[in-house]
């Protein structure tokens, strides 16, 4: 691979700019991704924050959720944040009927565990591998559940993790991308260029 990543950013709902400018102070190679067409020049993937109903009906109409799920099965990296991680997991216990996840992930999420909007909050965190702790975003997050065999757990917030990885998957219950720290972005890309 080259020494600039290509990192797509799903970029049909949620914070995906703000992703987009994290990637780009990294120095990776950032395209947005509305169609299929646009996964073929990506060697992974970030799903932003939003919300994973309406981003489950965009993926849909869109015809992007069938390449995508292929390509994650073929094993292309991907992160995902928030609605990203609902839509990750291998589980979502309070998901609308018509709601799909690519399953990528063996955890168990619940949606907006945390509360409403207006229970939104900030906190630091201690994140493996990092030195000082990471601010952290909390915007209607989704709460981890359960965690299967193989999922690593970087980061914990109450008893919860809030940060996961899996071979090529890595998903946050929060939005790293609200904050001027990339240390997370940092860290997808390394395991991208692995």
């Amino acid at each position: 691979m080259s020494a600039r990543a290509r990192i797509g950013v799903l970029a049909l709902q949620g914070a995906f700019a703000a992703h987009e400018a994290a990637l780009k102070r990294l120095g990776a190679d950032v395209r947005e991704v509305r169609l299929p067409a646009d996964l073929d020049d990506c060697d992974a993937l970030v799903m932003p924050g939003g919300e994973s109903t309406t981003m489950s009906k965009l993926l849909e109409s869109s015809g992007l959720f069938d390449p995508l799920a292929k390509r994650i099965t073929d094993g292309m990296p991907v992160f995902g944040t928030c609605a990203g991680m609902i839509l990750l997991a291998s589980h979502v216990s309070d998901a609308r009927p018509d709601q799909r996840s690519f399953s990528a992930i063996d955890i168990d999420v619940q949606r907006n565990a945390y509360g409403r909007q207006v229970d939104s909050f900030e906190t630091d965190i201690a994140v493996k591998g990092m030195t000082e702790p990471l601010h952290a975003v909390f915007i209607r997050a989704p709460r981890v559940t359960r965690i299967g065999d193989g999922v690593e757990v970087l980061a914990e917030h109450a008893g919860a993790a809030v940060l996961v990885r899996s071979k090529t998957v890595m998903a946050a219950a929060f939005h790293p991308e609200l904050t001027d720290d990339d240390r997370v972005h940092q860290m997808f890309i390394d395991m991208v260029e692995a």
